[in-house]
């Protein structure tokens, strides 16, 4: 059976406006990785709510998972939540038991728990809430779609909460070679190794030092033995 599927919705106008540089997809891809899920698809919008929503809808309509990061906080523009009630046709407003976890948390803190905090417990119906042992306001799931915060010491922490519960497949085993030769010397060297291992995906990732080019050449798949054929026929053949 082929591994379940993934997406990744990023969301925020300081993403897209170069202010502030993702991290999250890279630690989610490494992460799903490890589970057996693979990512096929990356998005980013701005705070949107017509961009958010049609992005909701066609990727979970395409994918096993969706995950969300950004814009379940506090202010005016964390629109996420709503957007992805309107996605799925669900009602919102603040819900018991994520205000609970408010209320115990700026309590502890010394902190109102104000009307712009508690946005953070609008939780659209049917969905359950994601754990959150950073900063407690809790990211929830609806349907397949996944959605945490952007900050990325929190979405790492909702990620951890989340991906136990999912089911996985095979982990996707890798290998590299470095060819201190040209992308053009080995490309028929690839395509032919390719060929012959349909299941495997065999990239090549050019790079330049002093001048001399290379290309560091990766082998992935989820049959360990395949991997190991395939790497060790494609150094043989480039006599490395």
């Amino acid at each position: 059976m082929p591994n379940p599927t993934a997406a990744m919705l990023v969301i925020g106008d300081e993403i897209l406006s170069g202010r502030t540089r993702d991290a999250n997809m890279h630690y989610l891809a490494q992460e799903l990785t490890k589970q057996g899920i693979d990512l096929k698809e990356v998005r980013m919008v701005s705070d949107d709510a017509t961009a958010i929503e049609q992005a909701v809808r066609a990727l979970s309509d395409r994918f096993d998972h969706v995950f969300t990061s950004g814009g379940i906080g506090p202010t005016h523009d964390d629109i996420t939540a709503d957007c992805i009630a309107r996605a799925f046709g669900a009602s919102i407003d603040v819900r018991a038991d994520a205000r609970a976890l408010l209320e115990r948390h700026y309590e502890n803190s010394g902190l109102e728990l104000n009307a712009a905090r508690l946005r953070m417990a609008r939780i659209p119906e049917g969905a359950t809430l994601i754990d959150n042992p950073v900063s407690t306001a809790p990211g929830f799931t609806l349907g397949n779609v996944h959605v945490m915060a952007g900050i990325p010491t929190i979405f790492q922490a909702m990620v951890a909460s989340v991906l136990p519960k999912l089911t996985g497949g095979d982990p996707l085993l890798s290998q590299t070679l470095r060819i201190n030769r040209g992308e053009g010397d080995i490309a028929s060297t690839l395509s032919a190794l390719a060929e012959d291992y349909p299941e495997l995906a065999i990239g090549s990732y050019p790079f330049q030092v002093n001048g001399v080019f290379g290309s560091n050449v990766v082998v992935r798949g989820t049959n360990g033995s395949q991997v190991d054929a395939a790497t060790t026929r494609l150094a043989k053949e480039l006599e490395l």
